[in-house]
């Protein structure tokens, strides 16, 4: 029964889950420019969570033949067979109904019409339509990560979308690809036996590189501009920025400038880890800023 309730635990992508629902609390706490009730931030990340957890569900129900044949995901509860598609399936449905009865009875209709919004793009657009037919998939796909902070500042600001919300979610949607390009990089010969375009795959790694370090100057640059949108945002959020930033554009040139092939794989995996940091750090630092110094 134990190992039952584990997987089902699985089939949410636990570790995914844990930075979108950092993501959603602070992006709550940025719309608020303060601490809302206990009850906000309890209903963001159960709520959260569920929406999260059903869109990694079905996600691994539509791609367990896939997840079987690659290295990272092979050990998944329904590639391994201990739960089938159908339940999964199931699972993700339930989750998400859960999530925006959650969302919309403690919150707003407009926090769980998005979260509800997050699996579609996650599972039909990314996972069902653009994930093996264009190397672009990660770049338009990945505004299905960007919708947690829709969500979180939907929350604390009693519905409003405004320039701050929105740019919020742009600061995710141009880090998006960096990150899962790099991850790419390391699993590139899975991606190849499966016949997943990613970047690497259809344009070489030295083109994946250059752009992972674009688009990690746009991500560093798209951070900084937060500060003058948000007015309530000063020095610390500011300065922060700038030194983590330094940082995540130094682990792209570090991948560049490196040529053996096993030394590119592991500081592709660095730059991916820290990518994730990096975000986090961005969300934390911007929300810290609004409660403490603003």
């Amino acid at each position: 029964m134990y190992k039952k309730i584990q997987d089902y635990i699985l089939l949410t992508k636990p570790r995914v889950i844990s930075l979108l629902l950092l993501v959603a609390v602070c992006s709550c706490l940025i719309g608020n420019k303060g601490i809302p009730n206990v009850s906000v931030i309890i209903s963001i990340i159960i709520g959260g969570a569920f929406a999260a957890g059903g869109a990694g569900s079905l996600n691994m129900a539509y791609e367990h033949k896939i997840d079987k044949a690659m290295g990272r995901t092979k050990n998944r509860p329904v590639a391994e067979g201990r739960v089938t598609p159908f339940s999964a399936s199931v699972w993700g449905i339930l989750l998400n109904i859960f999530s925006f009865i959650i969302l919309f009875y403690f919150i707003n209709y407009i926090a769980a019409s998005l979260a509800i919004l997050g699996t579609i793009l996650y599972f039909i657009l990314y996972t069902v339509i653009l994930k093996k037919r264009t190397s672009q998939n990660i770049v338009i796909g990945g505004a299905a990560g960007c919708i947690p902070a829709l969500v979180g500042y939907s929350a604390g600001s009693n519905g409003i979308i405004d320039s701050t919300a929105i740019w919020l979610f742009l600061i995710i949607f141009v880090w998006t690809p960096p990150h899962f390009w790099a991850l790419s990089i390391v699993i590139k010969k899975d991606y190849e036996k499966v016949g997943i375009p990613m970047l690497p795959v259809t344009k070489g790694i030295n083109y994946t590189q250059i752009n992972i370090l674009i688009y990690s100057i746009i991500t560093s640059i798209f951070c900084l501009i937060l500060t003058f949108i948000n007015q309530s945002l000063g020095i610390f959020y500011f300065f922060s920025t700038i030194i983590i930033s330094i940082i995540l554009i130094l682990y792209s040139i570090k991948i560049i400038k490196t040529k053996e092939n096993d030394l590119k794989k592991k500081h592709s995996l660095n730059f991916y880890k820290y990518s994730m940091l990096y975000l986090a750090l961005i969300f934390i630092s911007s929300s810290l800023d609004i409660i403490v110094f603003s």
